[in-house]
């Protein structure tokens, strides 16, 4: 991926004046793009407990003899056993988008609005630990993800254009859960969709009168994930945390969800 942004790096500076009589950015265009998307650190993530399922989060589960059931702690990740610490990494990776845009030059000055619509291999997942011992997984990951965005921007050059961007973004996730609890019963009520808005910025260099290849940074956060995992009897029996508290409902307490993308953009205008 870095050896990608590097070449495309090269050819935008790289580019020839020979074509600034061709360079204008006006008009409708389509494009590609690939990247290389991350998320933000989340070593402080950690899940919400509701006592009862009565929408009241933030309480304590605790077991018979009135210990916190989940003193061993969270992580912002992955559990890969029952025990605490032992965690994978959120899963980051390459992203692939098609778009599809209008601007409008006034001299050195263009204003448009681009669309976008793609996947990025993005995983998310934040787990709790009982003092059973016992993991519990909550993982969300990205469907498709598109985008609507304004940007405006000038040209030092006749056939270079700097600008920023903004707008609205959306993501469609698959949201699962997993635990080593095999007494209790787990239900996901998902929240599959995810609003956000995304600002970056980004340079563009004409190849000619109608291909350009530029590099662009973009920060997307998504707002609020509902996701609820509720917890039932199961086979527990009646000194079982879960049980005792009349049911359970997990949340992700920090539940925003924010990436960074750097990304190598070909477009053809019309």
């Amino acid at each position: 991926m870095r050896n990608i942004l590097l070449a495309s790096a090269a050819a935008v500076i790289a580019a020839t004046p020979a074509y600034a009589q061709d360079a204008e950015f006006d008009g409708p265009y389509v494009g590609v793009s690939i990247g290389y998307e991350f998320q933000a650190g989340d070593d402080d993530e950690f899940i919400s407990f509701d006592r009862a399922s009565n929408g009241s989060f933030g309480e304590t589960v605790t077991t018979a003899g009135g210990a916190d059931a989940f003193s061993p702690g969270f992580c912002g990740g992955e559990a890969t056993s029952p025990q605490n610490n032992n965690c994978r990494d959120d899963s980051d990776g390459v992203n692939y988008h098609v778009r599809l845009g209008y601007d409008r030059q006034m001299g050195k000055t263009v204003i448009g609005l681009v669309g976008e619509f793609g996947n990025a291999d993005l995983r998310d997942s934040v787990a709790a630990f009982s003092t059973t011992p016992a993991f519990y997984t909550m993982t969300r990951e990205m469907d498709f993800n598109a985008a609507l965005r304004l940007r405006a921007g000038f040209t030092p050059a006749p056939s270079t254009l700097l600008y920023a961007t903004g707008g609205v973004a959306y993501a469609k996730l698959d949201q699962s859960f997993e635990s080593s609890n095999m007494a209790n019963s787990f239900t996901v009520i998902p929240d599959n969709n995810a609003w956000g808005y995304q600002l970056g910025a980004g340079i563009e260099q004409k190849l000619g009168s109608n291909f350009s290849l530029g590099i662009e940074y973009l920060y997307t956060e998504y707002g609020q994930d509902d996701t609820l995992i509720r917890v039932g009897q199961g086979t527990a029996g009646a000194t079982n945390p879960f049980v005792l508290a009349g049911g359970v409902d997990f949340l992700r307490a920090n539940d925003d969800f924010s990436t960074q993308t750097v990304k190598a953009v070909a477009s053809y205008r019309f």
